[in-house]
């Protein structure tokens, strides 16, 4: 019998309640102290994990005995600081959301933060897990011949209201390309196996959030937008965000083509927000198209009922816990998504910014704060 892995939990917002919910399935697992500072956000984490310990503030939590590992699902600013506090007090196996980070004057903190941690760092990248998505990662070099070309397309909904709504602020969130699309930067790289050149992007607010004030401020935030990346072995890829198409059968696309044929992943959006008059909601796919012999075989890729009842991630979530865990009791050595990842799919996201704003192409070349300055 394996050993019971005891969380810490800071932060129970909407993607922290789905960690509860996720940890709840794994065998041999609890959460045993919640730290979130909202009365209704912490009521709902209770009614999902009602035996564990509140505390008042992370420092609290940490001194809570029975904890064998902490995640961070707090809003995007806040994971810096946090990260730091944990360290200087008690170094647990840490499983942080995406992003990291938000601003590059963040990096120097994050680079001392990387020496000196003692512990496993992983950092939360879901989308690495959606069945289909890693379907793809498993098959593309072999059915494309070597990838030239990647699309990763998202017709999603509008961000969600968060506390505080935090979300509608570059300076909160780091801006959309970060907040949001750091996961497909994470992918572009893991799929390409190699590292960006060069980022082009352009982008707008176009549809959401133009009605909307905050203490007399409008949302600053991306809500549409292509971005292009070239890699340092020729390939490129394109990431293409529409946040106003929640009509959209699927809601991710992933794309990859190459010499000998092509591979598409296609994933649904959460279960909850189809339209019960529509039927059951889409099955994700995986379609395999060879150029010689001609013709696509669609494979569906179906996920648990309860994992899918989880989240709004295509399972994700679980199969990322699954790994941490693991972790965690030492069956495997290292995270799969490490801080050099999280911080490379959050510099990609700030150059990213950095060109749609000024219109100008952000070089990779020599990666440095002063390249993703935004």
């Amino acid at each position: 019998m394996a050993a019971k892995v005891r969380y810490g939990v800071i932060g129970c917002g909407m993607m922290g309640q789905e960690h509860l919910r996720n940890i709840s399935l794994l065998p041999d697992t609890e959460v045993a102290a919640i730290f979130e500072p909202d009365a209704a956000m912490a009521a709902a984490a209770a009614d999902i994990m009602p035996g564990a310990t509140f505390a008042a503030s992370v420092s609290e939590l940490l001194d809570v005995g029975a904890l064998d590992c902490i995640l961070i699902a707090s809003p995007n600013h806040c994971h810096i600081p946090q990260m730091e506090e944990i360290r200087r007090k008690r170094p647990l196996p840490l499983l942080v959301e995406k992003p990291l980070f938000t601003d590059p004057r963040d990096l120097a903190e994050l680079d001392a933060f990387k020496a000196a941690y003692p512990a496993p760092v992983w950092v939360a990248m879901e989308y690495r897990y959606m069945p289909p998505i890693a379907a793809l990662i498993e098959q593309a070099e072999r059915v494309t011949g070597g990838i030239k070309m990647l699309t990763i397309r998202e017709h999603r909904f509008p961000f969600l209201d968060k506390v505080g709504a935090w979300n509608r602020f570059n300076r909160y969130s780091g801006g959309t390309f970060v907040e949001k699309c750091c996961h497909f930067f994470d992918l572009m790289r893991l799929i390409m196996k190699c590292e960006p050149v060069r980022i082009m992007a352009s982008a707008g607010q176009d549809a959401n959030h133009k009605d909307e004030m905050y203490d007399g401020e409008q949302p600053d935030i991306l809500d549409n937008g292509y971005v292009i990346v070239d890699f340092e072995n020729g390939a490129r890829a394109m990431l293409e965000l529409c946040m106003f198409a929640e009509g959209s059968r699927y809601q991710e696309e992933v794309i990859a083509v190459g010499p000998e044929g092509k591979i598409e992943a296609f994933v649904p959006g959460p279960g909850r927000f189809w339209p019960a008059d529509l039927g059951d909601p889409p099955v994700p796919q995986l379609v395999v198209s060879p150029r010689n012999p001609k013709g696509p075989r669609q494979i569906d890729i179906p996920v648990d009922p309860a994992i899918l009842e989880a989240g709004d991630h295509n399972g994700s979530t679980f199969y990322q816990h699954a790994g941490f865990v693991a972790v965690v009791r030492g069956e495997k050595t290292d995270p799969e998504v490490t801080l050099e990842d999280g911080r490379r799919a959050v510099e990609m996201g700030l150059a990213a910014q950095r060109s749609a704003r000024t219109g100008q192409s952000v070089s990779f070349t020599s990666p440095a704060v002063s390249s993703v300055a935004c």
